[in-house]
């Protein structure tokens, strides 16, 4: 049993947040990653892959292309073995909505199956598996 009053039958909200936004729950079609980066590990070319295919790029413009190929190189030297870029990278991908919590702070929500087209399946990534890669370039394997 709930406390309080029952809700008005054509109750709304009214406190919507004027920059609030609503993106299609589909993946989008991305771009190719580009060669003239040199990314030379398979952790970030998933991380492109990743998101450059996310819901959140139907929004983007061209300098935000050009802020995830920034963080791209970040993520290959993270992956080369510098770990202190783990935290420039996680700031970066906060902006972008990594995370429930980015994607609350920035009031982001994703339409519901219903709302749009049916929600696709996830493609599983064919390279080595990253907790596997991870786990070779922590412990120095």
């Amino acid at each position: 049993m709930t406390r309080g009053p029952a809700p008005k039958e054509n109750a709304h909200r009214r406190n919507v947040h004027p920059n609030a936004q609503t993106l299609p729950a589909k993946p989008q079609p991305g771009r190719e990653l580009p060669k003239a980066l040199g990314i030379k590990t398979g952790g970030a070319r998933r991380f492109w892959k990743t998101w450059s295919t996310a819901p959140q790029t139907a929004a983007w413009t061209e300098t935000d292309w050009a802020e995830l190929e920034l963080t791209t190189k970040l993520v290959d030297g993270l992956f080369l073995g510098d770990l202190k870029l783990a935290g420039e990278i996680r700031q970066r991908v906060a902006k972008w909505g990594a995370t429930v919590e980015d994607r609350a702070r920035l009031r982001m929500t994703f339409q519901k199956p219903g709302e749009g087209e049916p929600a696709a399946a996830p493609e599983t990534p064919e390279e080595m598996d990253m907790d596997e890669e991870l786990y070779k370039l922590l412990n120095g394997s």
